[in-house]
């Protein structure tokens, strides 16, 4: 008898504490769920929570949601990129049609007999130089509809920063790259992205920058003047800086020209530590390592 009354109270606790395991582990997904709803209604779709605790059926949905997550935000990144594409398009078409005769018609009447050296010439002069300021400012815009296409080659990741380090001697540079780290990407373009990145930090006199991989991406961190949490959605939208003699054009360029060698562009939302600001560039492709398959 005192058995059974030993083997019911153990087997009530068992039930209880499976009870309890699973109402407690029931809230621990009711909060992922929360989470991961809040991040894309904030239109926030790199998250990516952790699957340890979770059963195996459990661990692959979340995973599946990490990576859908990633693939959205690379989708939105391309949509925002071809709209902006599009409206650059249509407006430099547009304001060069109006400048380009303006600029003509204004610089014919400033080599008119009647028109040199009297009142009148100061006046043509102001006209001339803003239509030629715009047209210069407009076809810089032109970059981000007339990019070359990638030519795709095999890059050693470590030696290709390496190489543009030696273009701002003043900075202090730590590389977190392993020897071996290699991308199939255009070398030209994949330059040009990170000349941009790391010419911002400068002008936000940035002493130290660091580049890490990490996770199949490129993490470029500096300890510049930290970007506001204001502007911070607005960095990648072409015509917009906060600087005054900024044109608003390398960050956006920068992120099609990911959009284009298939990867994305982001502001990472947690700087590395002892870092103000951190860009990462997300590559599809897996590095080509000695130890990695094909």
């Amino acid at each position: 008898m005192t058995m059974v009354v030993v083997f019911v109270i153990i087997f009530i606790l068992f039930i209880l504490a499976g009870t309890m395991f699973f109402f407690h582990h029931q809230n621990k997904l009711k909060l992922r769920a929360r989470l991961m709803r809040e991040a894309v209604r904030n239109h926030e779709f790199t998250f990516h929570l952790p699957v340890k605790g979770l059963f195996y059926g459990e661990k692959a949905l979340q995973e599946a949601l990490n990576d859908l997550g990633q693939d959205i935000n690379k989708l939105v990144a391309q949509k925002e990129v071809e709209s902006w594409q599009k409206l650059t398009r249509v407006l430099t078409h547009e304001i060069m049609n109006v400048s380009t005769p303006i600029q003509s018609i204004s610089q014919a009447y400033l080599e008119h007999p009647k028109v040199v050296g009297t009142s009148l010439e100061k006046g043509i002069h102001a006209i001339n130089d803003a239509a030629g300021n715009l047209v210069t400012f407009v076809d810089s815009y032109r970059k981000l509809t007339q990019l070359q296409e990638p030519v795709i080659a095999t890059l050693r990741l470590k030696e290709f920063v390496e190489g543009i380090m030696v273009l701002y001697p003043d900075i202090t540079w730590k590389i977190d790259i392993p020897a071996d780290t290699a991308l199939d990407t255009d070398e030209s373009l994949l330059r040009q992205v990170i000349v941009n990145i790391i010419k911002n930090a400068a002008e936000a006199d940035a002493k130290n920058i660091k580049f890490r991989w990490h996770e199949y991406a490129l993490r470029i961190s500096n300890d510049g003047i930290p970007i506001p949490a204001e502007v911070r959605r607005d960095i990648f939208i072409p015509f917009y800086t906060t600087k005054s003699t900024g044109t608003g054009i390398g960050l956006a360029l920068s992120r099609q020209i990911m959009t284009m060698l298939s990867g994305i562009l982001e502001l990472s939302e947690k700087s590395d530590a002892g870092y103000h600001t951190t860009f990462i560039l997300k590559f599809e492709q897996y590095p080509n390592t000695g130890n990695s398959i094909r």
